[in-house]
């Protein structure tokens, strides 16, 4: 056995070492981007002479057991705790994102062994029934050890010199040592308990691995022609992810029925449609609504159903035939869709992923401060699904998104004859909500007046009339820019000409106002919260209706600042320059040649020793000669 690599650590606790190991052998895709996920077996309990029967009756009889034997220590019986079961063994399977059909199943023997500290990886293959190769040239081992006053964290191969990757199952030592042990440490420091569930905990991985493949294959292509002004590769990803997900959920919920009609569905707040495009092409009827059209509808054809259409919590916008409801970011409309469902239909189920923090008829407002603003409105929307009578679950999607937690609601929790019972409860909760905005001074005229819709059964269900309450308010039809791109030129260049000037006054006297060189003024640095104080009370207003107000009108003028940890700097284009003549990697892309010289250089015109680059050097025009066109 070899030790490969350590890691000293300090304020450690061993319980530590195995919430950080669980993340590794729950979800080893966090680190390996190139696995789907993995499952699991049940862990059992065993002590030594239980654990060798468990390996042989896993591996098979060739295995080299005195080999991992001596590799787990098991030549050691610790008397103390053989009777209390000193190992905890299991098995997972390993999947890769992209796993070709009719290849072996990736397996994993997990022993955790709870005296020594140590989590030991036994790598299999399953080509067929009852055939298995083991990796033995893959066993590894982590494992915590006490030294004098501090911890360590250690990694250990049973044959290194025999140790084979293919840069995806198998991941080469040196990652294992550079980029693993160091996550498990950090990991294990941190120790912290996640707020959610993890990833994709109510579907089954393997299937949304293989799924999600071959859709992104199939609907690539989209992001060389994304006419939208957003991300592509986030959009068109993201909404993979999220159908990915809705048709394995929707593929189990068939196979639990024992049904092979596809469900039908509404997106509510529906956006560029994309989800609404891929879900119908996979076969699925449905639409989606959305209060503006957006440029790429036109592209998908007339096989995807999309409407445009404001959206208001009423009975003109019940759906009794559809299965379900979808509510992907679906902002003020997202409390209600749970009750849209639940008034729609007794079998109409409900998806829902919460980004914007709105109520029933306004902004949320937050009234604890024990959890994160995410969390207490995941809960408030979970709240709202239990009272309208659902089995409510929760999960995490896999999407490039902060806000990827999603709220399903498959069930009702009561019977239908008891609809009119249930209804009361969800009017009730809704004027509890409406009474809270009351009580904070925001002015609602509350509808009392009721109305009847048949349900199910043919019976009388009173609703509140059309409207279901007075203070929701629809998005705007316009899409308002507020980025201050809008804002007057004007207005903006005497922001950034006050700003400068100031950070240049920091440091002037320690310059040379004649040259150019390395005594070029490079300014000071201040706190936002500074250079508000700079600008008069008519430009902080104008600023405040502004998304990101003052920060974001100085990243917008990148040319001139750099903002960095809620400070403001003056940009030294020399740096930059000199990074991107190195390759040095920068997370800001260089202009593309057809936008070079098509604006003017601001320190040519405004630096008291102007431009520090030749103009030559300079992305910017120096003057109305060098000013050319901008090219597409």
């Amino acid at each position: 056995m070899s030790q490969l690599s350590e890691i000293n650590m300090t304020d450690m606790r061993s319980d530590s070492m195995w919430s950080a190991a669980d993340v590794w052998i729950k979800k080893p895709h966090v680190v390996n981007k190139r696995l789907c996920g993995v499952t699991e077996t049940e862990y059992m309990d065993v002590d030594t002479a239980e654990l060798i029967q468990v390996l042989f009756s896993l591996l098979g009889p060739n295995i080299k057991i005195a080999d991992i034997s001596m590799f787990l220590h098991a030549d050691i019986v610790d008397k103390e705790h053989e009777t209390a079961g000193r190992w905890c063994v299991g098995v997972r399977t390993i999947i890769p994102k992209v796993n070709k059909t009719g290849e072996s199943l990736y397996k994993e023997v997990i022993i955790k062994d709870n005296v020594g500290h140590a989590v030991t990886f036994i790598p299999f293959e399953e080509t067929g029934v009852e055939q298995v190769t083991v990796k033995s040239s893959n066993i590894y081992q982590i494992q915590l050890q006490l030294k004098p006053e501090e911890w360590m964290f250690s990694l250990h191969a049973l044959t290194p010199e025999h140790w084979w990757s293919d840069g995806v199952v198998y991941p080469k030592l040196s990652w294992l040592c550079t980029k693993l042990l160091p996550k498990l440490s950090r990991w294990a420091l941190e120790s912290k308990t996640s707020e959610f569930k993890s990833t994709l905990s109510l579907i089954p991985v393997e299937k949304y691995g293989i799924l999600y493949h071959q859709l992104k294959e199939k609907y690539k292509a989209l992001v060389k022609v994304w006419p939208e002004v957003t991300d592509p590769e986030k959009f068109v990803f993201e909404d993979v992810a999220i159908a990915t997900y809705l048709l394995v959920l929707w593929g189990e919920e068939r196979t639990e029925k024992g049904t092979t009609t596809k469900q039908s569905f509404v997106d509510l707040g529906c956006g560029n449609g994309l989800l609404v495009h891929i879900l119908n092409n996979e076969g699925h009827p449905g639409k989606g609504m959305d209060i503006r059209k957006r440029k790429i509808w036109d592209m998908y054809g007339p096989g995807t159903h999309l409407e445009e259409n404001a959206i208001t919590p009423s009975n003109d916008f019940l759906f009794p035939t559809t299965d379900w409801l979808i509510g992907n970011h679906s902002d003020e409309l997202t409390p209600w869709i749970p009750v849209i469902a639940a008034r729609s239909s007794y079998s109409c189920r409900y998806f829902v992923i919460p980004c914007c923090f709105y109520d029933f008829c306004g902004k949320y407002q937050r009234r604890q401060c024990k959890k994160s603003q995410y969390k207490e409105y995941i809960d408030f929307v979970t709240d709202v699904s239990t009272m309208c009578g659902f089995y409510t679950e929760e999960d995490c999607l896999r999407i490039p998104s902060t806000k990827r937690v999603c709220i399903i609601g498959k069930g009702r929790r009561y019977r239908k004859a008891e609809e009119a019972l249930v209804e009361k409860q969800r009017s009730d909760y809704i004027k509890r909500r409406e009474a809270l905005f009351t009580a904070s001074g925001v002015s609602m005229n509350v509808n009392q007046s009721s109305h009847y819709r048949p349900n199910d059964n043919g019976q009388n269900i009173s609703t509140p009339v059309n409207d279901w309450v007075n203070g929701f308010q629809p998005r705007e039809k316009t899409e308002t820019i507020r980025n201050c791109a809008a804002l007057p030129r004007a207005f903006v260049d005497a922001v950034v000409l006050r700003v400068a000037k100031a950070l240049l006054s920091l440091t002037e006297r320690n310059t040379e106002s004649s040259s150019c060189g390395d005594a070029w003024n490079t300014g000071g640095s201040m706190l936002i919260s500074e250079v508000v104080n700079l600008l008069d009370q008519s430009s902080l207003q104008a600023l405040k209706k502004e998304c990101g107000g003052l920060q974001t009108l100085l990243k917008n003028n990148h040319q001139v600042f750099r903002v960095e940890g809620g400070r403001v700097f003056i940009r030294d284009w020399r740096k930059t320059t000199l990074a991107q003549s190195s390759r040095v990697t920068s997370k800001r892309k260089p202009p593309p040649s057809g936008a070079l010289k098509t604006r003017f250089c601001w320190f040519h015109t405004h630096h008291p020793q102007g431009c520090p680059l030749l103009c030559d050097h300079c992305a910017f025009a120096h003057g109305e000669t060098d000013l050319k066109n901008p090219q597409r």
